[in-house]
């Protein structure tokens, strides 16, 4: 059996699902017929000219990028744009294009552990953790088949809790119903009402599977029409958000970490805050654009922050607050391609990354 694209699609998804993007991000297959066969990929972190030409020259039917390519809304594709000249160019050459953007940022082994891991930071935590993407379940089961429902809810990762599996609350009761005449009541009689002992079965799961979990819940329940609830839940997701901090081995001068910073993310330059900083121990860090995050590396006590484009008056704001550190969003986003390969190359052999995809911003 041939793999298609759906094939990989739904593997990518499965590593970080397309539910963690940001609202207004454009995650997944953007482009292209989930049905067609794959023939080879190529990853890179921007669909340029250059890139959609070396996937034509390699014969690559599908491309996984971290940026999406189509982002903003069209309402034309005449040409007129790079975007939409790379659109009809992708559609010519029968070439897919799947994005893993802001999921990919948002989960703890994403983008910016990939980041962290290259400064090797240990302890390392969710930045800004987000909330609505956890999910609670409460459903009535009968108390003989309890355990039957639980453990099969618990094997599609239901009941995990940080550090913790198979967590559930259980509670003994009692249900009562009535079953019409064309019902087919797993215990009790039509037109009667009947009271059977239950017990209620609560559990936390990730918001990505709830599917899952309500189809299991549907094929181990006994009864005809299970009684259950779904509500989101605005606890704080310790594995899903915005940013990572954790802490250097050892402590190091603010002028020793710039020049480690520079070496270990192989970058000549770096825009930085002008100030004698003490030494550096605990750092934030967030891929690509994340000024946004300087409030929660304050708080999170951190001595360094370091992300990309930065504006003036972040500087001016923070100076004697912690060592802001702008190494570009190109540098701090590049090594999202290994780490889409490693992953993705556990499962289809047939996948690349790009040679000629460069930095569009340059230092003279």
């Amino acid at each position: 059996m041939c793999t298609t694209i759906k094939d990989v699609s739904d593997y990518l998804d499965s590593f970080v699902s397309t539910c963690y993007q940001e609202s207004y991000d454009n995650c997944g297959l953007i482009l292209g017929n989930p049905k067609a066969a794959l023939t080879s990929g190529l990853i890179c972190l921007d669909v340029t000219p250059t890139v959609m030409e070396e996937a034509i020259e390699k014969g690559a039917n599908l491309i996984v990028s971290h940026h999406p390519m189509i982002f903003n809304s069209l309402k034309t594709i005449t040409g007129k744009t790079q975007t939409e000249k790379l659109i009809i160019t992708a559609i010519k050459n029968d070439i897919s294009i799947y994005a893993m953007h802001t999921n990919l940022d948002n989960s703890i082994e994403g983008v910016n552990k990939a980041f962290a891991d290259l400064l090797g930071l240990e302890d390392i935590e969710i930045l800004r953790p987000a909330s609505d993407k956890l999910m609670k379940l409460s459903t009535f089961v009968p108390i003989n088949y309890a355990a039957k429902v639980r453990e099969a809810l618990f094997a599609v990762g239901g009941g995990s809790v940080g550090n913790y599996d198979s967590c559930s609350f259980n509670q003994k009761g009692f249900g009562t119903f009535k079953a019409n005449e064309k019902a087919h009541p797993f215990v009790g009689k039509a037109n009667a009402i009947h009271q059977e002992e239950e017990m209620k079965i609560e559990l936390v799961f990730p918001a990505h599977l709830q599917h899952k979990i309500e189809q299991t819940l549907l094929e181990n329940h006994p009864y005809e029409e299970v009684a259950f609830d779904m509500i989101i839940l605005q606890n704080k997701h310790p594995y899903i958000g915005a940013g990572i901090v954790g802490n250097l081995s050892k402590s190091m001068p603010f002028s020793d970490f710039l020049t480690f910073v520079k070496q270990q993310m192989a970058t000549p330059t770096l825009r930085c805050s002008n100030y004698p900083f003490h030494d550096i121990k605990r750092v934030a860090l967030c891929g690509g654009s994340g000024a946004f995050l300087i409030p929660d590396a304050i708080a999170k006590q951190a001595d360094a922050f370091i992300s990309s484009e930065f504006k003036h008056n972040h500087f001016i704001d923070n100076l004697t607050r912690l060592l802001l550190i702008d190494l570009g969003h190109f540098e701090s986003e590049v090594q999202t391609k290994k780490l889409i390969f490693t992953k993705v190359i556990k499962k289809f052999s047939n996948f690349a990354t790009s040679e000629k995809e460069q930095n569009p911003t340059r230092f003279w």
